[in-house]
């Protein structure tokens, strides 16, 4: 399941993967889970994440199935 509105919200802000896991003093590797929804980040990621984006969390949260999507568009 991907965060859609994350990966939005840092495309937005011109921002790659890289930069933001720079800026959240993270690996890439970890901070691309996040996005992907592989893993969850710690409250402060996410509070974090929330003040750069300008976003509440709760929507950069908010996963979507890839799979019943891509399954749907059949």
């Amino acid at each position: 399941m991907a965060r859609k509105n994350l990966k939005e919200a840092r495309k937005k802000a011109g921002m790659t993967q890289q930069q933001m896991a720079d800026r959240l003093e993270m690996g890439l590797r970890h901070y691309q889970k996040i996005e992907s929804g592989d893993t969850n980040g710690s409250f402060e990621v996410w509070d974090a994440l929330e003040d750069m984006l300008g976003i509440h969390q709760r929507k950069l949260r908010e996963q979507t199935d890839t799979h019943r999507v891509q399954a749907k568009n059949r």
